[in-house]
């Protein structure tokens, strides 16, 4: 009754993390995929995953970013800025409510191609003890980002043959 008070468990720590992954390569050099992929008050005009960002493009911002998983509802996400190296490398975390129920960190990265175009790798880091029920949610999210990468291809192509 009045014994002392035992830890919450880090029930977080016995869920595995799981890593989603997407590629797609790009006609264009990294400076391109990379001006558009900043670009946020355009993404309304081309980009169905992730419809809307705002914030500021500094390290430890916040950024407000409305999601729009295929088949699924909208999310608005509020993560923090992590990584923003151009032309390379840009990645944010974010919390579902309160950390540990289900984290990402959520990155696009580009690179050059000794063929003179560009590698565009788009993926997510997932933890959490959500993570055990979340398994058809997080196909819809795969989905998604493959639809990003196909967009933001059709755009940067598009715009650099014009």
């Amino acid at each position: 009754m009045g014994g002392p008070r035992r830890p919450t468990p880090d029930l977080s720590s016995t869920v595995p993390p799981l890593q989603l992954r997407t590629e797609i390569e790009i006609d264009a050099p990294s400076q391109k995929v990379w001006a558009v992929l900043i670009d946020f008050a355009r993404y309304p005009e081309w980009n169905p995953f992730i419809t809307s960002v705002e914030g500021k493009l500094e390290v430890g911002a916040k950024l407000d970013i409305l999601v729009c998983p295929p088949e699924g509802s909208e999310m608005r996400l509020v993560p923090t800025l992590l990584v923003h190296d151009a032309p390379r490398e840009l990645r944010w975390r974010g919390h579902l409510f309160v950390k540990g129920l289900l984290d990402g960190e959520h990155f696009f990265q580009v690179r050059d191609t000794e063929a003179g175009h560009s590698q565009f790798v788009h993926g997510e880091d997932f933890s959490g003890i959500l993570l055990r029920v979340l398994g058809g949610k997080l196909t819809q999210v795969a989905r998604g980002f493959v639809y990003m990468n196909q967009a933001l291809k059709r755009r940067v192509e598009a715009l650099d043959s014009a």
